[in-house]
C-alpha cells in the first residue's frame, strides 16, 4: 500500500498483482473504503493487476473540503490515478458512489477505460434527496452513531442483515461506520446532491455492465436498466442482495466480473 499524489491530493492505494497483467481499478462506496473489495482482490489478483483506493476525504486518503469532494473532483482523481500508475486501458469496478465515478470515467475518459461495471449504482440525480438530506445534516452535527441502524439498512440487504452466519462481517462494517468522523457528511452531501450522468452516456464507446441487487434499498434494477439503456450496455440483477453486493454476494459478483471482462476482451 502507498500514497499516490494526483490532482492536488494524496490517495491511499492498494496495488496487488503483476503490473504486466490487465488492470482493474476498484472504486468504493460512501461510508466504506478500499477494503470492501478484498473478496475481489483475493480471487482476481492471480490473473489481473488489482488497484483499490480510498477517495479523497475518506479512508486513509487526504482530507478535503466539501466543495472538493464532488463527483467531478473524484472522477478527476480516478483519471489521474489511472495515468499515474499506467493502468490504461483498465476496467473500472465501482460500488454505489464508485459507480458514479466509473460512469463519468466512461463518458469523459474513454481512452483510459477498457470497460466499467457500476454495482448498486445510478446514473441519475438522487431521487431520495428529501430522505437523505436530513441524514447528512444529522451526521455533520452528531456523527454516525445515532443513524447507525438506518445506515446498515441502506447499505445492506435484508438477507445479509438477517443471516446469523455473517454476524462477524456485519459487526465489522457496523463498527467501521460508527468510527467515521463527522466530516463524512461532506462526502455524503456530494453523493446526495450529485448531477445526472445519463445524458453524457449517449453514444458511449466504453462497454458498460451494470449490476443491481433485488434487495437494494437505495438503487435497484430500475437504475441499472436506465444505465444500460443510456450507454448501450447491459445489466444484471442479483437476487437476495442489497446495496453492497461486492461484500454480500462476492462469489456471484466475482463470477460476473470475470465473465464480463472475458466477453469484453473477445
Amino acid at each position: 500500500m502507498k500514497y499516490i499524489a494526483v490532482n492536488g491530493c494524496k490517495l491511499w492505494v492498494e496495488d496487488t498483482g503483476d503490473i504486466a497483467k490487465p488492470a482493474i481499478l476498484f472504486s468504493h462506496s460512501l461510508f466504506f473504503d478500499h477494503t470492501m473489495f478484498h473478496h475481489q482482490r483475493d480471487e482476481l489478483a492471480g490473473d489481473y493487476r488489482i488497484v483499490a483506493y480510498d477517495h479523497r476525504g475518506q479512508g486513509r486518503s487526504n482530507p478535503a473540503e466539501r466543495a472538493e469532494q464532488s463527483m467531478d473532483h473524484l472522477t478527476e482523481d480516478a483519471a489521474g490515478l489511472i495515468s499515474a500508475l499506467n493502468l490504461a486501458p483498465c476496467h473500472v469496478i465501482g460500488n454505489s458512489m464508485g459507480g458514479f465515478i466509473a460512469l463519468r470515467l466512461a463518458a469523459r475518459y474513454p481512452d483510459l477505460i477498457a470497460s466499467v461495471v457500476p454495482i448498486n449504482s445510478s446514473g441519475e440525480e438522487e431521487h431520495k434527496k428529501t430522505d437523505f438530506a436530513p441524514l447528512v445534516e444529522s451526521m455533520a452535527a452528531n456523527g454516525t452513531e445515532p443513524l447507525i441502524d438506518t445506515l446498515m439498512y441502506i447499505m445492506f440487504g435484508d438477507t445479509f442483515l438477517a443471516d446469523p452466519d455473517r454476524a462477524k462481517e456485519k459487526n465489522h462494517w457496523r463498527q467501521k461506520m460508527l468510527n467515521l468522523p463527522k466530516s463524512i457528511a461532506d462526502s455524503a452531501h456530494q453523493v446526495v446532491f450529485r448531477q445526472s450522468i445519463l445524458h453524457e452516456l449517449k453514444d458511449c464507446r466504453v462497454p458498460v455492465f451494470a449490476i443491481a441487487g433485488d434487495e437494494d434499498h437505495a438503487y435497484g434494477a430500475k437504475e441499472a436498466k436506465n444505465i444500460a439503456t443510456a450507454s448501450g450496455g447491459k445489466y444484471h440483477v442479483v437476487d437476495k442482495t442489497g446495496h453492497s453486493a461486492s461484500i454480500e454476494k462476492y462469489k456471484v459478483i466475482n463470477e460476473l466480473i470475470i465473465n464480463h471482462i472475458k466477453n469484453t476482451n473477445k
